[in-house]
């Protein structure tokens, strides 16, 4: 299995700090089409992924 650096993504970091920077929402709008991303959130558990669905207000998968 492959492994995924999407938690320790330092565009992530940037987003978590401040949202609404610029970095933060191309970050944002990145994980909508994101391949790793789609495969590490994916990996998560399901109580994981509910959590990162209500943080990011995410919804594709």
């Amino acid at each position: 299995m492959a492994e995924h650096k999407c938690a320790d993504c330092p565009m992530r970091a940037k987003y978590e700090a401040k949202p609404k920077s610029f970095v933060g929402r191309v970050w944002r709008w990145h994980i909508n089409f994101c391949p790793g991303w789609k495969a590490y959130f994916l990996s998560l558990s399901e109580q994981e992924r509910e959590a990162l669905r209500q943080r990011y207000t995410f919804t594709k998968y």
